[in-house]
């Protein structure tokens, strides 16, 4: 996963030294669609699928109302795009790290935790993988 999609992901497959560009993360997002907003007016959706899984996870309809999940990622979106800004800002010049998010999102304490546990599940994922290659491939 050598390239961050335009979802800030902290289903991290990346290590906590991990880095990616977020210019590239907005030209992917222009050549999607002709430009953020599709060039119709309207900006391509990139997580009405998942949006309304936990839309729906959290109790509501099964199949929400578009408005609905067009606003929540809309939200989204600008909380992605805000996190990356300042994240930008604190770290090396036009990347984003793991570790400049977790330092942005610190006084947070739920938000922090659920990093915390992200990044931990992530390297025990890492080394099942590893202890898996090993045990199958003799590495």
């Amino acid at each position: 996963m050598g390239h961050m999609p335009v979802a800030w992901q902290l289903q991290v497959e990346h290590s906590k030294d991990a880095f990616w560009n977020v210019s590239s993360f907005e030209e992917d997002a222009e050549d999607a669609g002709g430009g953020l907003d599709g060039g119709q007016g309207r900006r391509k959706r990139l997580f009405s699928k998942e949006l309304r899984c936990m839309m729906y996870g959290f109790g509501d309809d099964q199949n929400p109302y578009t408005e609905s999940v067009d606003i929540l990622e809309d939200l989204v979106i600008e909380f992605i795009t805000e996190m990356t800004h300042k994240a930008m800002s604190i770290g090396r010049q036009g990347r984003v790290q793991v570790e400049d998010i977790v330092f942005l999102i610190r006084k947070d304490p739920r938000k922090f935790a659920r990093v915390k546990d992200l990044l931990t599940m992530n390297e025990e994922l890492k080394r099942a993988r590893k202890a898996f290659d090993e045990a199958n491939y003799g590495s």
